[in-house]
């Protein structure tokens, strides 16, 4: 066994609840015998997930509701869902499937075997996000890929998907289509039901159907004929009832996704047309979507958006009418309380959290492909706005129409973060419900008077928003799911809402959310007896052994929807307010390696409950070590993914420093010390290096690790670089410098001139610098000066802190006091002197800080743009842009410098962080393999001339990842504006305009 490994008993909460719910002690093994056993035989080791822990993370999902599965199983092709249905009969086990886990009625979770049919379904590096097919119009989308990564892929060709979730960014395609999720604008012609052209789909017998195959209906006639057959019989029985066809159409005029598509037995001729339409929003009970292609629709880029505010609720809308009938795209409502709460969300104006209470907003956009057109809408919004009641509540209120695009996303993130937001002022250790229901637009004023009162009445002060455009409203409840009396109050409410949504309204008990556990004893409610009645033989023909997602759309149990709700004790206050949403997970480099952000959470909150003495406990912290410390990556993309801003990296890092023995901390902090003498050792350690064969340097560094601890240790990479030179290159005096340009320790250390092949990314600075006429400076005092970042995310504290304070007074001296800006040639070291070093420095050396400005080196060269001539361009380059680039919010800096230099640039969809995270791709190289698997199948899908970054061992990982050569885009821009060989304009073009520091 390794020295230095830490007890996991040092991370252990400090408060144990022994909370009724929690997972007991016989669970503590994991998934029991012959069902691990059985599955690995069919599956194979890798596909089965069975230790407690992975059985606890993945029991929480967006819904209220918590079920910890016997085990979860990771299919990866059509064969492997097949052979699970095929074991699930056999053996009289039951299934359900979970994508992304954004579901909001419990729809993804059950107690027995637990398919996760996201991690290998998001497509191949030939159809990253989305592939556009030859007609220009219909995709073909793997069910895995992101509503957001297909769209990426698909605005390259001016197209968009029709469904627009708010989840988006994390909800996959096939759990749009299992849901008819629908989002802002979809309504009721831009949906799943109405744009996906043909779907391959495994039914429980193991059948796989492709509804598009020209002879797909003799297929299933000759390995179905019970399914044909039936579907058929259906369809004549429900068009021989004039009445209820007549019923089904009234119904899907409003959105609603509450059973299934009755109306697909109407719009289906043959069996396979049927089958497509009842796919959509079956929720996984039917069957598992394996393959789509989706009728897509124009990408409209002209927009222009409007936030207006009203005095009351009831007077935002009754003014959506006169939007929808001006032709608005979008027209959403956010009450007063949606508007406080999202103050919260970064980037909202800090006023919102002044709103009144009755202050009603309505977010109004309207898009058209061309200016005149986008113009007309203008001026017929304007007319229409100033006929209307709006009021100005706070100073940031203008309730004006902007073209905008920033102050537009301002709007729609805020919109977009609603539930979470909402989630986050919750009391601690309630419970968050989401509700939606659609109404007649007509009547949106008259339901939300009605949905005021009710929600008084049974004390719930909740909040409203939705899109009221088509009379789809959503609302927040709270309350303590271990406490029966509040339990009660919600079913009480639940039993209201819905008779006074069906008799009052005739309305739509679920618009989008789609029915789940949830809304399943009222389903005969909305429909009625017979309607009711077909859904459950359309169940019965399709899964006539009741394999999968029992409970969820159809039951029997009155109280289904009151079962298994989802107690949430108090952690961590950095994770309190999280309500799990999963908006976290697309961008966690861990995700498909051990643990994402929201699972970390729900770990952390499972051990909450447990008590003295669990085995469960003990088992979960365990595993928590590695899954969740050692395995994070720190970058702290989840913080910008999350609209709540939970930096669930820094818990991370917390962590690590609980880990930390005294003597560890002591030499920390010596490293930190005299980390000249480090650097120049780590320099000369890496030359001699480069003399070695990499198998004898892998072995030596891979004892090492065994012996010490794998969390201490780096493992040798073969692309791993020798030292650079120890001499950087000569500048003028201060005195003449633009600004002071710091040389990161891993650019003192790496070499960047690939081997000799270019420049240095010290010296290209430089030079490019000089070249522009805005030269640098760079200090001789560099050695022993660091970013402090190599002891932040290790959670070194006091090391952390001594070099925190050294940087930023280095800085103030060599900037003269801030009179220069400070240039950093590492993003993640910007980031580190910009921000992270802020809650370690000093009283003084804060305001020292205050007084800096630090500068990404993309965007001083962006800026330096406009300045130079591009004499030697490239023909194409594929961007890496890191996650300290993303938190500087300079991604564009990095892309307009890449289209300075190349013709064609290329970010790809799945370019994220790459788990490199300065050595901790070294400490675990699966973490960083997992993390580029995607991004370097499309990077090596086709061949550029430039692979382009600008942090040096995101470089490094990249190289690993991919096999190619990653580099600055600094030397890149260098190299492409060298003047032409006796004529410095010959040939040339401007590399700019750019609008630049």
């Amino acid at each position: 066994m390794p020295f230095f490994v830490p007890s996991p008993q040092l991370l252990r909460p400090a408060n144990l609840l022994d909370s009724p719910d929690r997972v007991p002690d016989s669970r503590a093994a994991g998934t029991p015998e012959p069902l691990r056993a059985g599955l690995v035989d069919l599956l194979g080791e890798a596909k089965v997930l069975s230790k407690v822990s992975d059985l606890v993370k993945y029991a929480s999902d967006a819904s209220p509701y918590r079920f910890v599965p016997q085990v979860v199983v990771v299919p990866e092709t059509v064969q492997d869902v097949a052979a699970v249905f095929g074991y699930a009969h056999r053996n009289g086990r039951t299934l359900v499937f979970r994508a992304a886990g954004t579901s909001l009625n419990g729809q993804a979770q059950g107690e027995d075997i637990l398919v996760d049919v996201r991690r290998a379904w998001a497509g191949t590096s030939a159809r990253a996000g989305a592939v556009l097919l030859p007609d220009g119009v219909h995709a073909r989308i793997a069910p895995g890929t992101t509503v957001l990564r297909a769209n990426a892929a698909l605005a390259r060709h001016g197209r968009l998907l029709g469904p627009d979730p708010a989840s988006g960014r994390v909800a996959t395609v096939g759990g749009v289509v299992a849901n008819n999720a629908c989002g802002m604008t979809a309504g009721t012609t831009r949906n799943s039901y109405r744009l996906l052209s043909e779907v391959t789909f495994v039914l429980p017998s193991g059948t796989v159907v492709d509804t598009g195959a020209p002879d797909a209906d003799e297929r299933l006639r000759e390995a179905e004929p019970a399914l044909c057959d039936g579907l058929l019989a259906l369809k004549r029985e429900v068009e021989a009832d004039a009445a209820l066809v007549a019923r089904i159409r009234a119904k899907y005029e409003l959105k609603n996704t509450n059973g299934y598509r009755l109306d697909a037995l109407l719009d289906g001729v043959t069996p396979t047309g049927i089958l497509r339409g009842l796919v959509v929003g079956s929720e996984g009970t039917l069957g598992f979507v394996a393959d789509t292609v989706f009728e897509t629709v124009p990408l409209e880029r002209r927009t222009s958006t409007a936030l207006l505010f009203f005095p009351t609720l009831a007077d935002a809308a009754a003014a959506v009418p006169g939007f929808n009938g001006l032709g608005a795209r979008a027209v959403e409502l956010m009450d007063g309380n949606t508007l406080r709460a999202l103050a919260s969300v970064q980037g909202v104006p800090d006023d919102w959290a002044q709103i009144p209470r009755e202050v009603t907003a309505l977010l109004v956009e309207f898009r058209s492909p061309d200016d005149k057109t986008l113009d007309a809408y203008e001026q017929a919004a304007r007319r229409t706005t100033g006929d209307l009641q709006l009021v100005r509540p706070v100073a940031s209120a203008t309730n004006e129409f902007t073209r905008d695009r920033a102050v537009a996303a301002v709007y729609w993130h805020a919109r977009e973060a609603f539930v979470t937001a909402v989630g986050k002022t919750r009391p601690s250790g309630t419970t968050l419900i989401t509700e939606d229901f659609a109404v007649p637009p007509a009547r949106l004023a008259e339901a939300c008077a009605a949905l005021l009162e009710l929600q008084a009445a049974h004390g719930f002060d909740a909040a409203v928003s939705g899109h009221a455009a088509h009379g789809n409203l959503h609302f927040l409840l709270t309350f303590d799911a271990s406490r029966p009396e509040d339990v009660r109050r919600y079913a009480a409410f639940m039993d209201a809402f819905c008779t006074m949504t069906v008799e009052r309204f005739d309305g739509a008990l679920k618009a989008e959310h789609a029915t789940g556990r949830n809304l399943a004893p009222y389903l005969a409610l909305e429909w009625g007896e017979r309607a009711t009645a077909l859904m459950w033989r359309i169940k019965e023909l399709f899964d006539p052994h009741g394999v999968l997602a029992p409970g969820v759309v159809l039951s029997r149990d009155p109280e289904i929807h009151l079962k298994g709700l989802k107690t949430i004790p108090p952690v961590e206050a950095v994770a309190d307010p999280c309500i799990e949403c999963g908006f976290c997970e697309a961008v966690c480099p861990s995700h498909d390696l051990t643990t994402s952000p929201r699972q970390r959470i729900v770990l952390r909150r499972e051990m909450t409950r447990q008590d003295e003495g669990s085995k469960v406990l003990d088992e979960l912290l365990d595993s928590y070590g590695y899954d969740a410390v050692d395995t994070c990556a720190g970058d702290s993309t989840c913080k910008l993914a999350c609209p709540v801003g939970i930096d669930t990296g820094a818990l991370m890092k917390d962590f690590r420093h609980r880990r930390h023995s005294a003597f560890e901390e002591r030499n920390a902090r010596t490293a930190a010390d005299r980390f000249a003498l480090l650097e120049a050792a780590a320099r000369t350690g890496l030359d001699a290096a480069a003399h070695l064969p990499d198998r004898l340097l892998t072995a030596a560094t891979g004892a090492a690790r065994a012996a010490v601890r794998p969390d201490l240790v780096p493992a040798w990479l073969p692309e791993i670089p020798s030292g650079a030179a120890k001499a950087l290159p000569p500048t003028g005096p201060r005195s003449e410098a633009a600004a002071v340009y710091y040389v990161a320790c891993v650019n003192r250390i790496f070499d960047s001139t690939g081997g000799g092949e270019h420049t240095s990314l010290p010296q290209a600075v430089v030079d490019v610098s000089r070249r522009a006429g805005r030269p640098v400076w760079i200090p001789a005092d560099l050695p022993g000066t660091c970013c402090a970042t190599i002891w932040h995310s290790k959670g070194y504290l006091d090391g952390n802190a001594l070099m925190a304070n050294r940087i930023v007074e280095r800085a103030w001296e060599w900037t003269g006091h801030g009179e220069l800006p400070l240039v950093v040639d590492a993003s993640s070291c910007t980031l580190g002197i910009a921000e992270e070093v802020l809650p370690y420095l000093t009283a003084r050396n804060r305001e020292l800080h205050a007084k800096l400005t630090v500068v990404d080196s993309t965007t001083w060269a962006a800026g330096l743009l406009p300045h130079l001539t591009v004499t030697t361009p490239l023909a194409s380059a594929v961007l890496h842009p890191t996650c300290s680039m993303r938190h500087l919010d300079v991604v564009g800096d990095l892309a307009a410098v890449a289209a300075a230099v190349s013709d064609e640039v290329v970010t790809p969809v799945y370019a994220e962080c790459c788990g490199f995270a300065g050595d901790r791709g070294l400490l675990h190289e699966e973490l960083a393999a997992s993390a580029t698997r995607n991004e370097a199948a499309e990077v090596l899908a086709r061949d550029f001339d430039a692979h382009l970054s600008a942090n040096r061992t995101c470089e490094i990982g990249m190289d690993h990842a991919t096999g190619r050569t990653y580099r600055s885009a600094l030397i890149a821009l260098e190299r492409a504006t060298r003047p032409a060989p006796g004529n410095p304009v010959a040939g040339a073009r401007p590399a700019g305009p750019h609008s630049g520091p």
